[in-house]
């Protein structure tokens, strides 16, 4: 479905890998830009010039500072060890243009500080469903960043699933619990389909009931909001099989592990930005 409004600004994406290729075709499949409004660029100049290629009117170039020309709003989708050569290459870019940083770790200061001191700056955490237009992001805007330049940036990563803005001490656990996440996720479905599996069930069948089974049951939590121990009380009748399922669980400090896991993957988040 269009969305109600589009952008007129024209957007140089730099760093077109997975997350940066989905982006860039989101924003172009969902009417919220045309092709025309990019431009890419990658350290692997094929790879830009191939979404280019598919995405038919797109410009790609050789390098950051050539992509960067004339853009209004430039997304930097490159790991955090290589955000301050990019933002070097594009030191040039008009102090209007608005720059919007996914990398984990990199701070809104030293963004900042790497972008001179005064231009507009957003930090995003997307994570993986981006890429079928299931993803959520957060936002986190500095200082020079104003509701105009937040309204825009959520239009872009609208086009990708959901997006809200918080305050940017939360973004290392917003790293760990939605960036992170899907990882987390995807273990619990390995792991219920191979007990499938034990049981008798085919590969095929127990990972597509396992994947539909956690799909199913993450749309109940969003559609009826209510909390996830009492939808889980709904399924555990008394004596029931649910509940001998949920104690194996708790043997196995199931809750504390997955817990722990988001606490660890925060901690690590926190150090990516100064490696």
């Amino acid at each position: 479905m269009s969305p109600q409004h589009t952008l007129s600004s024209s957007i140089a994406i730099i760093g077109v890998g997975t997350m940066g290729r989905a982006i860039a075709s989101g924003l172009v499949h969902a009417g919220v830009v045309t092709a025309s409004q990019l431009a890419l660029a990658d350290r692997d100049i094929s790879v830009a010039r191939d979404l280019a290629t598919q995405l038919t009117g797109a410009r790609w170039a050789h390098d950051a500072a050539t992509a960067g020309e004339g853009a209004d709003i430039v997304l930097l989708c490159v790991k955090p060890n290589d955000v301050a050569q990019a933002l070097a290459e594009l030191h040039l870019l008009s102090a209007h243009v608005l720059v919007v940083s996914i990398a984990a770790g990199m701070t809104l200061s030293t963004l900042e500080q790497l972008t001179g001191g005064l231009r507009p700056v957003v930090r995003a955490m997307p994570n993986t469903p981006c890429l079928i237009g299931q993803g959520h992001t957060v936002l986190s805007a500095g200082r020079h960043a104003t509701a105009e330049h937040l309204q825009e940036v959520e239009q872009i990563f609208r086009a990708l699933g959901t997006c809200q803005v918080l305050a940017e001490k939360h973004l290392d656990a917003v790293t760990a619990l939605s960036a992170s996440g899907p990882a987390f996720v995807y273990v619990m479905i390995e792991a219920l389909a191979a007990g499938g599996l034990a049981c008798g069930l085919s590969r095929e069948v127990s990972t597509f009931m396992a994947a539909r089974t956690a799909l199913g049951a993450a749309a109940m939590v969003l559609e009826t909001g209510s909390h996830p121990a009492e939808l889980r009380d709904q399924v555990s009748s008394p004596g029931g099989c649910t509940i001998a399922g949920l104690l194996a669980l708790e043997d196995g400090g199931f809750r504390s592990v997955v817990s722990r896991a988001v606490e660890v993957t925060t901690r690590a988040a926190a150090g990516l930005g100064a490696r």
